[in-house]
């Protein structure tokens, strides 16, 4: 543990030392600020929640947080740092560990940083506080998932460009995979229990169940075993990299 967290201080900072950590935050709440209060009607719709903020933010991470992902093992294998990582007493499962949780909080602390808008709809109404709590974590634990698998990613390549572009796709396959125009390429050929795998993969459909304020165990899973499953594969990339 040890080891992490000084990989873990080691990444966090390394957002911070650079204007990407900045321009980052900024823009996501610019983004979301702006999709909460204008497209998303929040005054007209006369009610206190934060249905039209919660609804934005697959989309938002599926361009912002590959973009958080890209630089954590290209970056590393572009300025031949890797190889002086690797020397440090400590496995690849924990420097791993260690760059997933330092991007993890870097996006906590974006997503922390939309408080006011939580203030806001208390001061216009009475929402259901418990709802947005879960909502909140929710989006969360959903960032950790895109930042896992642009992880992955970023470990394929020494190039930030082709680390977000495939990170991208990557998320966007997660994304559609519950949406109708998806599962209707499925159904004609396909049995039920093929739909329903490809359905249950579907970002969209679990965050859904989140924003409803219901804690589904089956999310939670979901969440959970996609982020430990990338984390693996990351470890047994960046092992064959450093084999070859």
């Amino acid at each position: 543990m040890h080891a992490v967290l000084t990989i873990f201080k080691r990444e966090l900072r390394a957002y911070f030392a650079t204007p990407l950590a900045y321009v980052f935050i900024v823009i996501f709440l610019a983004l979301t600020g702006s999709f909460t209060f204008f497209i998303g009607n929040f005054f007209e719709r006369g009610q206190a929640d934060l249905a039209p903020f919660f609804l934005f933010h697959p989309w938002l991470y599926l361009f912002l947080v590959p973009a958080i992902a890209m630089r954590l093992w290209a970056e590393e294998r572009r300025s031949g740092t890797i190889e002086l990582l690797m020397t440090l007493p400590t496995t690849t499962f924990s420097a791993v560990l260690g760059k997933f949780l330092a991007a993890w909080v870097f996006a906590g602390i974006a997503l922390l940083l939309t408080f006011p808008i939580w203030l806001t709809v208390n001061w216009l109404g009475d929402p259901d506080n418990g709802v947005i709590l879960v909502s909140y974590l929710g989006s969360w634990l959903m960032a950790g998932a895109f930042i896992a698998i642009g992880a992955c990613m970023s470990a394929l390549t020494k190039n930030q460009v082709i680390a977000f572009v495939v990170g991208a796709a990557a998320c966007f396959l997660f994304l559609m995979s519950g949406m109708d125009l998806v599962l209707a390429a499925f159904r004609p050929w396909a049995p039920p229990v093929v739909v329903d795998t490809v359905a249950s993969f579907s970002f969209i459909t679990h965050f859904g169940q989140l924003m409803k304020g219901v804690i589904d165990l089956a999310t939670l899973l979901f969440f959970v075993s996609l982020i430990v499953i990338c984390l693996l594969i990351n470890t047994l990339l960046v092992d064959l990299k450093k084999a070859a």
